[in-house]
């Protein structure tokens, strides 16, 4: 075996669950997706395929239909997408993996954005990169990137700036003027952008671009002021807005010119999505007007409903996230976030992802996933978390 793969950790959130397994009221928080089932239409649309035997190979950048609608879908949001720039994947992160596959290779290097969800990172480590780890920090109740930071790492030496925003575990969102210097920066060097924006529209801030699909709020997105021949690759996901964790269900809006290199690495991977996958992606595509409005309304309730409750209790340090489905907070003394994580979980019933399991940067945090159907179920976990801490 390889030693970049023997040295990659295992999932700490998943050292978290099974911490809790002899628990059977646990609530659990820990992992990025909510307790609701994706809707029926898209079920159905799925369950309708199987049966009309759709079990077979489609092409490997996904069925026609589906990147035209996934087409529509981005420029209505952004600008003009034309279809030849989109590949399906079997996942968003298969996606960022493909992206990266297609990119870097070993002695490249790759300059991320922390902290941030570990696969990102280990990507690239997979592929023999190395990785260079920009911070995000916290000020005036935002996560914020120290931009000139940012922009002294990446150098012509940089493959590849990876950008998650809105970012997990944090909720940060770039500024319109930070994506702009960044653009421009990386068009000097003449590194690419890895956008993940897998959150886009689980963003809470003010619309940036004229509301995006049906007068909704979008976050920023790489995709508003980028030309089709910039070194530009974007990572999107039906996972979060359409609630369609389990389906594995992605995509990618490439430059110009780039199907091609897709469509090779797609064949030596997973050679295709599912059709009956996509079958569902198609119904969540014509659904898209008013369920991802509806979703994202509820997971800012759900946001508006844990963070007060949170930032008062005493020694509890939270930011406001803009954007994403988690609260990223920190407790006064509290330094081992695997090791409260695993305890919160075992003794007190309660299921949050520890810090450190996003990098170094992350350590003495705690990530909770708010997206919660039930309300009362954030605050069974507040008053959870106050008994634990004593208060």
């Amino acid at each position: 075996m390889r030693a970049d793969i023997a040295a990659l950790p295992g999932s700490k959130i998943r050292e978290v669950a099974n911490a809790g397994l002899g628990r059977s009221d646990v609530l659990p928080f820990w992992f990025g997706e909510s307790d609701e089932v994706t809707p029926e239409p898209i079920r159905q649309a799925a369950a309708d395929a199987l049966m009309r035997g759709e079990t077979f190979y489609s092409h490997n950048l996904g069925l026609p239909e589906l990147r035209e609608a996934i087409a529509a879908y981005a420029s209505g949001l952004h600008g003009a997408v034309s279809a030849d720039r989109i590949a399906v994947t079997s996942s968003g992160v298969t996606a960022l993996m493909l992206a990266m596959q297609m990119l870097a290779g070993s002695g490249d290097e790759v300059v991320a954005v922390v902290p941030v969800w570990p696969n990102l990172t280990a990507q690239p480590v997979i592929l023999g990169a190395r990785v260079t780890r920009v911070p995000l920090r916290p000020k005036a109740g935002l996560w914020q990137i120290d931009l000139q930071e940012l922009l002294a790492a990446v150098t012509p030496r940089t493959r590849v700036l990876l950008v998650n925003a809105p970012n997990n575990p944090t909720g940060w969102t770039l500024t319109r003027a930070e994506q702009q210097a960044l653009l421009q920066h990386c068009r000097r060097t003449g590194t690419w952008i890895v956008a993940d924006e897998v959150y886009e529209r689980v963003y809470f801030g003010i619309a940036t671009n004229g509301g995006g699909v049906g007068g909704m709020p979008c976050a920023p997105s790489f995709l508003d002021i980028a030309g089709a021949e910039d070194r530009l690759i974007v990572a999107q996901s039906f996972s979060k807005s359409f609630l369609m964790t389990g389906w594995r269900l992605g995509w990618l809006v490439l430059p110009a010119g780039a199907q091609d290199a897709a469509g090779k690495v797609l064949e030596f991977n997973s050679s295709c999505a599912p059709v009956f996958v996509q079958r569902g992606g198609l119904a969540a595509l014509a659904l898209a007007d008013t369920l991802v409005p509806q979703i994202t309304a509820h997971l800012q309730a759900c946001r508006d409903r844990l963070l007060p409750a949170l930032a008062a209790l005493p020694g509890v340090t939270v930011a406001t996230p803009p954007g994403g489905m988690y609260a990223f907070f920190r407790i006064d003394g509290q330094n081992d976030s695997l090791a409260l994580a695993k305890h919160l979980a075992a003794e007190h019933g309660l299921g949050l992802a520890p810090g450190v399991a996003f990098g170094r940067e992350g350590e003495g945090w705690l990530r909770w996933c708010f997206a919660s159907r039930d309300l009362q179920r954030l605050d069974l976990g507040v008053a959870r978390l106050a008994k634990a801490l004593q208060l």
